[in-house]
């Protein structure tokens, strides 16, 4: 299926609604295929345009979504409408209204160990479908490899990252030939 980008300093947005993406998204995980998605906003594209490591990072994503009101006005002035904000947020509830449904596995990476263990404990009880394989809070030694090992070993069906960008796109883009499937979003605050 081909879809429609706005190309916005640099950052390809994919036009879609969001129901739209939510069904690309779900169908990449019903068929276990690894996907790489950034919720980007403007403080995002803004950092991209200066740092080109970054531009790079984002600009390997199979899916850009256009999270803030900013990134829609950017693209009316560029005269190529989005046709929808697609948050995070929004996107990351969703899902995990989904795999509720399709008892998917869910890794939950980031925040400090306090956020980490309420988001894994309020997953647990509104979504009771949702097998969450693992959690770990976002404060560990990156060199070591250990937490991409455990995410790797558990196989999740989604993991979600909230490690502040751009340290979330740069964990998954340098892991990310570790996994063999899985939804990786960078969900910023999320959790």
């Amino acid at each position: 299926m081909s879809h429609d980008y706005v190309n916005i300093l640099g950052v390809p947005f994919i036009n879609t609604s969001f129901a739209e993406m939510e069904s690309i998204l779900t169908n990449h995980i019903d068929k276990q295929e690894k996907t790489f998605v950034v919720t980007a906003n403007p403080e995002i594209v803004m950092y991209a345009k200066e740092n080109k490591d970054y531009q790079k990072i984002i600009q390997s994503a199979h899916y850009v979504v256009p999270d803030g009101n900013g990134i829609l006005l950017a693209a009316n002035m560029l005269q190529k409408p989005i046709k929808e904000r697609v948050t995070g947020f929004d996107l990351t509830m969703s899902l995990l209204e989904e795999g509720n449904k399709k008892g998917w596995h869910v890794y939950l990476l980031g925040g400090r160990e306090q956020v980490n263990k309420r988001a894994a404990e309020n997953i647990e009880k509104d979504y009771p479908g949702i097998n969450l394989v693992g959690r770990h809070n976002g404060y560990f030694d990156w060199e070591d490899g250990q937490v991409a090992e455990e995410v790797a070993a558990k196989a999740p069906d989604i993991v979600l990252v909230a490690l502040g960008f751009p340290r979330q796109e740069e964990w998954i883009t340098t892991n990310y030939h570790r996994f063999s499937k899985g939804l990786f979003m960078g969900v910023g605050g999320t959790i």
